[in-house]
């Protein structure tokens, strides 16, 4: 019983944020700032979640979506694709490498809520999401040391499980989604990378990083530098040189992209237009000769540098144009105050035999680490329909 005279404490409530639209200037700000002011719990801050991908991707309509608080305050943000599944007038809502909130709070579900409700309500009957969360790591020494016939990263015990990405992991679970790739998720396969390869920076001067290099690395990268190899930051005038190169690279590592010039050039002016040097490209030129050349792209709030896509000529080779490239990349990430260098994706063969091998063998010798991340998960919004449709979308994206 509270005495006459004195007043009650207030009640406190802990309503769920509610989700609302953002510009695309609020939502970049937050990127650059809320997300990485809230520290590690919000997972890494993707160059696919900002405002500006939705111009990059064509076929898709985009919208930048935010978690508000009671005070206002935005705690989360969310690019939010929507592809709509021929022949219909509902689509198919995809979070690529997000969305980025604090995947710590206690009532995960109720966050994501908001969210379902929101994009349900835009004629969506499913959703993808691809939590910014590392799950398992493995240090290039660790992969060296196992290599062998039939062998696979996952079939390691990690250096190190993540517990957040793995309480997401359950969490998400419990709630109804589906991680692609698995056997219950419907035929669904994860449209980014889930293993890539990372070479930390925070912490480290660039002699720890030269000598973090293995032996042929180093080689490598004197080798071109005696050769008179020319590592240098290119403009969009580059591009065409890169795609003809690209045309080289698919057809000597056997495998296709898909992307035309077009593509490239639209992507280079979107994201820089957003924000200036957000990519990059960067040629290796020998005797006048445009030997390799790959993009990067940088994260808005500056902590991850990431190579893109690469490229390289079939002759002269030996003079190593790619490893001059990467090391100048990594020294630029370096110097500007990114945390990380990711090099993307890698194959989880470990078999020498396999040709797959090969590209992480080459990105083991930066002497990074091999990171499973969290994966890309499903959920189909409740209904009969929406699960026949979803299921038809899944067939119509595997097709493509």
């Amino acid at each position: 019983m509270i005495p006459a005279g004195v007043q009650a404490p207030e009640e406190k409530t802990h309503a769920a944020p509610e989700v609302v639209r953002l510009t695309a200037a609020e939502h970049l700000a937050f990127l650059r700032e809320g997300a990485a002011g809230a520290g590690p719990c919000h997972g890494r801050v993707s160059f696919l979640q900002t405002p500006a991908w939705a111009g990059v991707k064509q076929g898709w309509t985009g919208e930048s979506l935010g978690w508000r608080d009671a005070a206002g305050r935005l705690r989360g943000a969310a690019l939010v694709l929507y592809r709509q599944l021929p022949g219909s007038r509902k689509s198919f809502a995809y979070l690529p490498e997000g969305p980025v909130i604090d995947w710590a709070a206690p009532d995960l579900s109720g966050l994501l809520a908001p969210l379902l409700d929101h994009v349900r309500g835009a004629g969506a009957f499913a959703v993808r999401m691809g939590p910014p969360l590392a799950y398992r790591r493995w240090s290039a020494r660790s992969l060296k040391a196992a290599t062998g016939p039939g062998r696979r990263v996952g079939d390691l015990l990690p250096d190190r499980v993540e517990p957040l990405g793995a309480a997401v992991a359950d969490r998400l679970r419990e709630a109804g989604w589906r991680r692609c790739g698995e056997e219950d998720a419907g035929g669904a396969r994860d449209a980014q990378p889930r293993l890539v390869f990372e070479v930390p920076l925070a912490g480290r001067s660039l002699d720890d990083l030269w000598s973090g290099l293995n032996q042929e690395w180093r080689r490598n990268v004197k080798r071109a530098a005696k050769a008179g190899v020319s590592a240098r930051l290119s403009d969009r005038s580059e591009l065409p040189a890169f795609h003809d190169l690209l045309g080289v690279t698919e057809r000597r590592d056997g495998f296709r992209l898909g992307r035309s010039l077009e593509y490239y050039q639209r992507q280079f002016a979107v994201l820089n237009e957003q924000q200036p040097g957000s990519m990059r490209l960067y040629t290796a030129v020998y005797a006048g000769q445009v030997l390799a050349a790959h993009t990067l792209l940088r994260s808005p709030d500056g902590a991850r540098a990431s190579y893109q896509t690469g490229a390289s000529a079939d002759h002269l080779r030996e003079v190593r144009p790619s490893n001059a490239l990467q090391w100048r990349m990594i020294n630029d990430a370096h110097q500007e105050g990114a945390a990380v260098y990711d090099m993307r994706g890698v194959p989880d063969t470990l078999d020498p035999g396999e040709r797959p091998f090969g590209l992480l063998r080459w990105k083991l010798g930066t002497g990074g680490e091999a990171v499973e991340m969290l994966g890309e998960w499903e959920l189909t919004l409740s209904g009969a329909v929406n699960r026949t449709l979803h299921r038809a979308m899944q067939s119509y994206l595997a097709r493509r």
